[in-house]
Parts: structure tokens; sequence; C-alpha cells
């Protein structure tokens, strides 16, 4: 009764040990906060990237590098590792129930990422509070693609805030969303979707066309999860210590657009909004100054300490364990 509790059940091995199970989410939770993202070779991001990488020489040599060429990309993508994954978890528990589920698991544990945004961040406020700016520069290297020989501590606090908030929907409520929308192949699509969007998805004369796909079915598949994330940052602002709700859901509605994509916007200036602090500002990229827009209640002050990046750690933390619960609720109520 147990095993089939948590679908992976002899009867039901073929939806069951795909199908969203809140044990399965819980447990890859807790291992990403703990443990953080798994780093190994054969991880299903690194091997999707590797896929993208072949398949675009491959299309690009016969001539494939339009807009055809870019849902091909797609096409090909979803088969090999929506099937081949799905099919890898199906045959562990056909060798042995547990064996299918603590695959899903893993899988699950993999393709979900606060925690290794959280590791980041810990990252830049070590350098910053250490007074070592080129550490904390080079942290923030790794999350954010811009100009960081201008940066103070606490530009690179605001870029560590401004990466966990926007990522915070990319990284883990997007997939939550389609992993209690459709189970394991749920999840791993808008992974294939995500990755495909942060490889090819730009506007430059190479990508324009090809990448079009996949940046425009991520702005699809984000699009609910992004608008439930603001609407999720208020409700946690108000039990917050120094947050505000009010200001959260009037950030959020009133300069989401502010930030380039449809979606993107939407928890982070959410987050501006609760935690009371402007975010942004100046950025440089090539040596060029590309905006000096700033987000947030023009009368707050710019986030720049230490307390303030705690409290927007603990903001977009509880956020997260909300919408896991939530998940795990409606999953547990027999979504």
């Amino acid at each position: 009764m147990a095993l089939q509790f948590i679908g992976v059940g002899h009867t039901a091995l073929a939806p069951g040990v795909l199908a969203p199970s809140a044990l399965a989410l819980a447990v890859a939770v807790g291992l990403d906060l703990i443990l953080g993202d798994p780093v190994y070779a054969w991880h299903p991001i690194r091997l999707v990237g590797a896929t993208l990488s072949a398949f675009e020489r491959a299309l690009r040599a016969v001539g494939a590098d339009g807009y055809v060429g870019g849902v091909v990309l797609f096409a090909c993508l979803a088969v090999v590792w929506v099937v081949g994954l799905s099919g890898l978890v199906v045959v562990s528990a056909r060798l042995h129930p547990w064996a299918g589920w603590a695959v899903h698991v893993f899988l699950l544990y993999s393709l979900i990422a606060l925690g290794d945004l959280l590791h980041h961040v810990r990252r830049i406020e070590a350098g910053v509070a250490a007074d070592d700016l080129p550490r904390a520069r080079a942290a923030v290297s790794a999350l954010v693609g811009r100009d960081t020989d201008r940066m103070d501590g606490a530009a690179c606090r605001r870029a560590a805030v401004e990466s966990l908030s926007e990522n915070l929907v990319d990284g883990f409520t997007s997939p939550l969303v389609w992993y209690l929308v459709g189970g394991l192949p749920g999840i791993v699509l808008f992974k294939v979707v995500s990755t495909m969007d942060s490889m090819v998805g730009f506007k430059t004369p190479r990508y324009l066309r090809f990448g079009w796909c996949g940046a425009r079915l991520d702005d699809v598949m984000n699009y609910v999860p992004a608008r439930l994330t603001w609407v999720l940052i208020g409700i946690v602002a108000g039990g917050v210590p120094g947050g505000s709700a009010r200001k959260a859901w009037r950030i959020g509605l009133g300069q989401h657009a502010t930030l380039p994509g449809p979606n993107s916007g939407w928890s982070e200036a959410a987050t501006a909004g609760a935690v009371q602090r402007r975010l942004v500002g100046p950025i440089w990229n090539g040596g060029r100054l590309v905006t000096d827009v700033w987000i947030g209640d023009p009368a707050d002050p710019p986030l720049a300490t230490a307390g303030d990046l705690r409290c927007a750690v603990r903001l977009v933390t509880v956020t997260g364990l909300a919408a896991a619960v939530v998940t795990c609720a409606l999953l547990f109520a027999g979504w």
C-alpha cells in the first residue's frame, strides 16, 4: 500500500512512477536545500546542453538555421530527453519499485535549483563581508552577465538579490508548477525549454530566428508561474520582519515591465517592494552603461547592507518553501 501511495506500485509503473508525488517532491526539495545542486558529469541539464550543441551543429550544417531549424531542435530535444529520462525511470521501476522511485527523486532533485542559488548568494556575501571585492565580483560574475569591475559591495549585494529573485521563478517555482501539471515528464520538458532559452534564445543575428522557438516557449511556460510567484511573495512578505505585502504587490504589478521580458520582472520587482529596498541601478556591460533604472518605491533606499541582503534571502527562501508546501498539499489532496 505504501508503494502504491507514492506512485511506484507494480501495477502502475508507466504512469505511476512518472506521476507527481508529494513525498518525492518533499525529499527532493530537502536534498536541494541541504546539499545544493548535485555536481556530476551526467547531470541532466549538462547532458541536455551537450545534446543541444550537437543538434545545433547538425542543423546548421544542412542549412536549417532559421525558424524551422529552431522548431526541429525543440522537437529533437523533447523526444530524446523527455522520452529518454522517463524511460529510465520506468525501466528502473521494472527492476524494483524502490529503484524507480529513487531515480525519480534524484532526477527531480537535479532539476530544481533553489539551494544552489542560495549557495551562490552566500559566496557573494562572504566576499563583501570580508572586504574582498575581487572575490565578491568573481562570485557575482557566476550569476549575471554584466561588468563587475565597477561594482562596490552594495552593487554586489543588489546583483545577488536580483539574480536570486529572478531565478526563483525559472529555477524553482516554474519547475514545481510543471511537475504538478505533468509529473516528471512535465518538469523535464520545462528544463529542456529553459536550457534552449539560455543557450540559443538571444536577439543576435545568429540566433534571432533559430532561437525564437526556445525563447517564446520559455515565455509561455513561465507566464503563469511568474505571476503566481508575485502573489506568493506578497503573501510571504506580510510575515517577514521588515517586509511589506502591499508594496510587494504594488511594485510587482506596476514595475514588472521595467525589466526586459514578459516574466522576469514580476518576482524581481515584487522582491524590491517586499523588502522595501530599491534594486538594479547602474549596470555596465562591455564597458557601456546599459541601464541606470531603479526598481522599487522611489522613497525607499537602495539595497546595500548585510541586513538588507538577509531580509531578501529570508523572503525568497520562505517563498520557495511555501511554493513547495502548496504543491505538496495539492498532491496530497489528490491533484
